[in-house]
């Protein structure tokens, strides 16, 4: 699939989301991990089919609601997860291939991540990234959902990784995110995690990997319903052990 891709329309005013110039012919899909989601992905699956993606995975983690209704309802493919928490979806999906693509862009179900950034991290992957992450701490990106106690968590663990990999990363706990195949092949094998540490597992590994890593500016919105299933103490326990047992592999 071709698709010809425009700016942002839910870009804040304060953030203005350049365009995307070249035209790409990369065949992408969109995965989606998602549990009790059904008064949110619709407006996820929605925008995205209103910019040209339809070629889209639902991974269910045994959602009690009607996720799955809505989620089919709007043509995504669904399958059901197999482990429990984010970690393992994602590890799922990378894993298992079931989207038939050269790129891959991973993103949440809670409507905070906007389908109108896709384009961006589809074009860095055309101009010769393997990996890229979706930053709120550079220039054009931005958060409206984050506690000053995630802000000084993420920004510690941030830290850390950039000085033991000597990475330039500036946003560690994020998961919207795009692969090339390449990349796939080389993370699917060796990823663990299974919770929300997945995101800094993945960009650490890709540095000891030699993948190459380029960020893009994303703003996050708040959650359109419900509460995240994010524990700041206990999903920073898991990230900080993450780091640790990465730097002693190292």
């Amino acid at each position: 699939m071709t698709v010809k891709y425009s700016a942002t329309k839910w870009a804040p005013p304060f953030s203005p989301f350049p365009k995307v110039s070249q035209p790409m012919s990369l065949k992408v899909g969109i995965a989606i991990p998602a549990k009790n989601e059904e008064k949110n992905i619709e407006c996820v699956l929605s925008g995205l089919k209103d910019i040209g993606f339809r070629n889209v995975l639902v991974i269910d983690g045994l959602s009690s609601d009607g996720t799955l209704k809505v989620a089919a309802r709007n043509g995504a493919k669904i399958v059901l997860q197999d482990g429990r928490g984010k970690g393992a979806a994602v590890r799922q999906v990378l894993a298992k291939g079931y989207l038939d693509v050269e790129a891959l862009v991973l993103m949440d179900a809670d409507g905070s991540m906007s389908p109108q950034e896709v384009p961006r991290f589809v074009g860095a992957l055309h101009n010769g990234a393997d990996v890229v992450k979706g930053s709120r701490f550079v220039s054009g990106g931005g958060s409206g959902d984050m506690t000053f106690a995630r802000k000084i968590g993420n920004g510690l663990f941030t830290s850390c990784v950039n000085l033991l990999w000597s990475t330039g990363y500036t946003d560690m706990c994020y998961g919207f995110a795009a692969f090339n195949q390449k990349a796939i092949r080389k993370l699917a094998p060796i990823l663990e995690s299974n919770n929300f540490e997945i995101e800094t597992e993945i960009f650490i590994k890709a540095k000891k990997l030699g993948l190459k890593v380029v960020e893009v500016p994303s703003f996050e919105y708040k959650r359109n319903s419900g509460e995240s299933n994010l524990h700041a103490f206990k999903d920073g326990l898991r990230i900080l052990k993450t780091i640790l047992t990465e730097a002693i592999r190292n």
